[in-house]
């Protein structure tokens, strides 16, 4: 994904606090927090989750599909995010 290469930091940023709110569910789950707390977590990490998957889709998009102008690449780009989608929606 050399295109994200201008967007690396903001996408790491976003890496990073997933892995945070991963280890919070983590140190909630070894000190017995209450459910309710768990399930916000968890809750809040899909949340941030689908936010990371619209960005990366958003420039797969723009990168391999709409600026794209080779036929066979642009083809490639589509496949690429079918079968992405796909693994996403099962």
């Amino acid at each position: 994904m050399s295109h994200l290469a201008s967007d690396r930091t903001k996408l790491l940023a976003r890496v990073r606090r997933l892995k945070g709110q991963i280890e919070a569910v983590e140190r909630a789950v070894e000190t017995d927090a209450e459910c309710g707390k768990i399930l916000h977590l968890v809750a809040s990490i899909r949340g941030a989750m689908n936010g990371l998957t619209a960005e990366l889709i958003e420039e797969h998009l723009n990168h391999h599909i709409r600026d794209e102008t080779d036929p066979d690449a642009r083809r490639k780009g589509v496949d690429d995010l079918a079968q992405a989608l796909r693994t996403y929606l099962k």
